[in-house]
Parts: C-alpha cells; sequence; structure tokens
C-alpha cells in the first residue's frame, strides 16, 4: 500500500468525497482508452515533471515502476521533456524520480541482507 502525504490526508479527511471523486475520475479515464497502466504512469508523470509538482512526480514514478516500467524507462519518458520545458526543470524532475528509485534500491538492498 502506497503512503500518502499528510496534505493528501488532510484533504480528504477536512473534505469527505473528494480525495475519492479525484481517484475515482483518474480509473474512469485510464479505463477510456486504450492505453496500458505503464504507458498511462508515464504519460502522467512526465506532464508532473512538466508542472514541477514534486509530489505528483514520486507518486507516478511508484506507480510506472509497479505497472511493470524499468528505471531507464521512467527517467526517458522525464529527459524525453528538455525541448518543451527546458533542462533545469528536467534536471529537477529527474531528482525526483532518483528520490523514488534510491528508496527502491535501499529496500532492495536492506531485504537482501536479511
Amino acid at each position: 500500500m502506497t503512503e500518502y502525504p499528510a496534505q493528501h490526508i488532510s484533504i480528504g479527511k477536512r473534505y469527505k468525497g473528494v480525495i475519492k471523486a479525484v481517484e475515482s475520475l483518474g480509473k474512469t479515464v485510464k479505463q477510456a482508452g486504450p492505453l496500458n497502466r505503464k504507458t498511462s504512469e508515464l504519460i502522467q508523470l512526465a506532464a508532473a515533471a512538466a508542472i514541477r509538482s514534486e509530489g505528483s512526480v514520486h507518486s507516478h514514478t511508484r506507480r510506472a515502476l509497479e505497472a511493470g516500467a524499468k528505471p531507464e524507462e521512467v527517467r526517458h519518458a522525464v529527459l524525453l521533456l528538455i525541448s518543451t520545458i527546458g533542462f533545469p526543470n528536467v534536471a529537477a524532475g529527474l531528482s525526483w524520480v532518483d528520490d523514488v528509485l534510491a528508496i527502491k534500491q535501499a529496500n532492495k538492498s536492506g531485504a537482501k541482507s536479511r
């Protein structure tokens, strides 16, 4: 189960039904077309990087990996944006992707050493 940021939880508590409605909308639009889950998550990851939403980059990186994307594919989805959103924005997005990949690697290493 994914741990949600405190602000996400707070909004859900203050505005009953809002988070549920947003999640329902997300599921509905994903089912509305032919793209598979991995591709959908990579597109949403790129959009999150484009608007410089660190939390969304973290979330969609985790979700893309869960959907079968390889770390190289996740990084490439952000790297493709250089000519669109510029190098500084891409560098920020890649650093947020790397946050998630580092945690995943640390968890993997910790599990092996037990």
